[in-house]
């Protein structure tokens, strides 16, 4: 009888809970489904191909594969997952080792870092007069931000993160507006019904609604999906050695583009190193230099929620100065990072499944690892 009783409760448990599940909203049933962003989420997604053009392979340095992650940082690296760490100093490859089944050819999902390839299209279509400055207004683009406050910001606020609009940037709950963007599947409508909430302009907000906006511009604006913009434009003329995938809110959708940019360790790099070239590939002028020089300046006329100078950030592009090099680098939240140290002529590029969790000087406390060991591996005398 006890049996009975308990099998009859465990099924009504069970039916209890399957109706709670069929009640939820769609994005939060696959929330449940999933449970945790993962770095191989393009498999669970639509993606738009981005295609690649015509391989240009990187150079390698002789032995480039036999140098050793040295003892000190080695605890990190397997602490917090690293699958992959590649190196490239004077437009070589000079280190590169994977982990966990990864190789040359496996996709990573970028997550934030694709902010900053949005933000080079953002400049390129600047330059090709499909989008008039940085300051033009948000609503010339699009219909919900021709009145109210919305009207008033610009397109440089959303690349400066200071449009004040009401998106949640929350990562630890489930009913967060980003959540719904990575699970949901109307990213356009979740976006354009933001609400202003500060004035633009005056107060640092990193909020990922911002980078999505710039995309449905950037389609508005050039008449092109993103992928498509951004295969014509940066992935073939960069010699891409494999097409990338982006994620898309749903089949036939948009991009999620304040996230999911896939693609493998030496194709990331080569994001680093056309910024290092200041926007120029190899005698092709990608993106004009003037905007690479004004998307990597820190936006200090902005303070932050600590009442600080923001000078961290850029146009989607995060800044740190450490032991003497002025380092710029896009970011991912599992601890995807492309650095650049320009005066070492140095591309530093690390994917894993985690990052630290402390932060120094709002900086995640990983990133002087990748940074330290990166630079120390690069400065190995090549024999």
């Amino acid at each position: 009888m006890k049996n009975f009783r308990f099998t009859r409760l465990l099924i009504l448990i069970l039916i209890v809970l399957g109706i709670a599940y069929g009640l939820c909203p769609q994005y939060l049933r696959k929330a449940l489904v999933y449970q945790q962003a993962g770095i191989e989420d393009y498999k669970i997604f639509d993606n738009r191909v981005v295609i690649a053009g015509n391989h240009q392979p990187w150079p390698k340095v002789p032995g480039f594969d036999q140098r050793a992650v040295p003892d000190q940082y080695v605890p990190t690296f397997e602490d917090l997952k690293t699958v992959a760490f590649l190196i490239v100093k004077d437009e070589k490859i000079v280190f590169e080792k994977y982990w966990d089944g990864y190789s040359a050819d496996s996709k990573s999902n970028s997550f934030s870092m694709a902010k900053s390839i949005v933000s080079l299209l953002i400049g390129i279509a600047i330059d090709e007069g499909f989008i008039q400055s940085v300051d033009q207004p948000v609503g010339d683009f699009l219909a919900e931000f021709h009145e109210g406050d919305k009207a008033k910001v610009t397109i440089r606020h959303l690349l400066e993160m200071s449009s004040g609009l009401s998106w949640d940037e929350a990562y630890s709950s489930a009913f967060s507006m980003t959540t719904k963007g990575y699970y949901g599947k109307d990213l356009a409508k979740l976006v354009l019904t933001q609400e202003a909430v500060k004035d633009p302009g005056k107060f640092y907000d990193y909020k990922s609604g911002n980078s999505q906006l710039l995309a449905i511009i950037l389609e508005r604006a050039t008449r092109q999906k993103v992928s498509t913009y951004a295969s014509e434009k940066l992935w073939k003329p960069m010699g891409a050695s494999h097409d990338a995938f982006w994620s898309l809110d749903r089949s036939n959708g948009v991009e999620k583009a304040f996230c999911c940019f896939n693609t493998n360790a030496r194709d990331f790099a080569r994001f680093g190193q056309l910024m290092l070239f200041s926007g120029n590939w190899y005698g092709q002028q990608l993106v004009s230099e003037s905007y690479v020089k004004q998307s990597l300046a820190p936006v200090v006329h902005l303070t932050d929620d600590k009442g600080e100078k923001v000078d961290y950030y850029g146009w989607q592009w995060w800044l740190v100065n450490h032991k003497g090099h002025a380092i710029y680098y896009m970011r991912g939240i599992l601890g995807q990072y492309v650095f650049v140290v320009p005066d070492l002529r140095t591309v530093i590029v690390r994917l894993g499944h985690k990052r630290s969790s402390e932060r120094i000087d709002n900086i995640p406390s990983d990133v002087f690892t990748w940074i330290d060991a990166g630079i120390e591996l690069a400065e190995i005398e090549v024999k």
